[in-house]
């Protein structure tokens, strides 16, 4: 791994998941103490597929919003809900405060195997987003995908195009899917920059906390995975968890660094809930906390 050689902090921002157990609940909190101080452009929550977290992640946003002295970003999709309920939950969200909003499609519901609008909601994520910026009170960030999303038909010209027209519909910055290698978001920078997409685009960055577990995510979101890092993390299991881990450390700061050195200002961690290796990540890119934390869920 080589030395970052950063002259100017990225800004980062960390996305998190509603818990659904009273243990989940404690790794959340304590997921979003240890990253907090580190006083991030902003965090995001997500909404389970099918809308089944839709409560979950209120009660989480609202939460986070309240205690932890960072902006919140809610996900909200077009799943299972007319456009009557989901613009009830963006005014719950502004009535709690939450100025900020990642608009999306959607996951199928569990056993569906394509996404269908709900007959009275919105049939897709420019619906939403148009709809989201009519209101003129929330800032819309949106998904974006540097290799083709899994029910994209014309590869990754198709997914610059949809999001150039969510750009257009008012959206004001994209979050990445995760990827491996540094040139895969470049390529999709390119692409976009051709596009004429001048919003900020994000990288989202998957710190790995189990190989196996992130091969799945790669099959469920179209992620390619290169054979180094598959000989690589298969080679340090053989070696033991701590092997992994500092691999995992090495991999991603790696990722990042490559990334800051090609003009990237801004890092979305995935967390999954987990602090310890977005944190070990930051610190060697030379990101510290600058605040201390009193404020509890």
């Amino acid at each position: 791994m080589t030395t970052p050689t950063i002259t100017t902090a990225p800004k980062i921002s960390f996305e998190f998941f509603p818990p659904k157990t009273l243990e989940a609940s404690f790794a959340l909190w304590e997921t979003a103490r240890a990253l907090a101080p580190m006083e991030p452009d902003f965090v995001s929550v997500t909404y389970g597929a099918g809308g089944t977290t839709r409560q979950l992640t209120h009660e989480a946003v609202t939460t986070i919003q309240k205690n932890y002295g960072v902006t919140v970003a809610a996900h909200l999709t077009c799943v299972d809900a007319s456009r009557e309920e989901t613009l009830a939950i963006v005014q719950s969200y502004a009535d709690a405060g939450v100025r900020e909003i990642v608009a999306l499609r959607g996951d199928a519901p569990k056993g569906a195997d394509r996404f269908t609008p709900h007959p009275e909601g919105f049939a897709n994520s420019i619906e939403l987003i148009e709809a989201i910026a009519a209101r003129g009170d929330m800032t819309i960030r949106v998904g974006a995908y540097p290799e083709p999303h899994p029910d994209t038909q014309g590869g990754t010209d198709a997914d610059v195009a949809w999001l150039k027209r969510k750009i257009d519909a008012g959206a004001t910055s994209a979050i990445t899917q995760f990827f491996f290698e540094a040139e895969t978001f470049f390529r999709f920078r390119d692409k976009c920059e051709k596009a004429g997409i001048t919003a900020p685009i994000i990288p989202g960055i998957l710190p790995i906390q189990s190989w196996a577990g992130a091969k799945r995510f790669a099959a469920m979101c179209g992620t390619s995975v290169p054979q180094w890092a598959d000989d690589a993390f298969t080679a340090a299991a053989r070696d033991g968890e701590g092997r992994e881990a500092l691999l995992a450390t090495a991999v991603c700061t790696e990722l990042c660094d490559n990334l800051l050195k090609g003009g990237v200002d801004r890092l979305h961690f995935y967390t999954l809930n987990r602090p310890g290796l977005t944190r070990d990540v930051c610190a060697a890119l030379g990101i510290q906390p600058v605040r201390e934390l009193k404020a509890v869920a």
